[in-house]
């Protein structure tokens, strides 16, 4: 048997982080486009740019960088705040699976 469950962050009673945006920001960084991260989510475009703005606005704080095409091309970076935000988020998840496996085998023979 495994545990699951899901877990985000909220602020003020708005969503600020959540496995998906993690996933979304994490693509980010490993791929240096948006529009990269978005289809190797099978996101659009559109729902990836929507759901960076919106914890941007609510965090108030930047979390990804653009650059406008040309001759280097476009492409996107994640400022120091993101990827602080990525790693806690990540121990985070960590520290809580970890916590609910052990009192899942405590609670039941498994």
């Amino acid at each position: 048997m495994n545990v699951r469950c899901r877990l985000w962050i909220e602020e003020n009673d708005r969503y600020v982080m959540g496995d998906g945006l993690y996933e979304l920001l994490a693509a980010i960084d490993e791929l240096g486009s948006i529009n990269k991260a978005a289809a190797s989510l099978s996101m659009s475009y559109r729902k990836a740019w929507g759901k960076i703005k919106e914890s941007e606005r609510y965090l108030n704080k930047k979390l990804v960088e653009t650059r406008v095409g040309g001759k280097r091309g476009g492409g996107a970076a994640l400022t120091d705040k993101a990827r602080d935000i990525l790693k806690r988020y990540s121990e985070l998840k960590r520290r809580v699976l970890a916590d609910i496996e052990g009192s899942f085998e405590e609670g039941y023979d498994v």
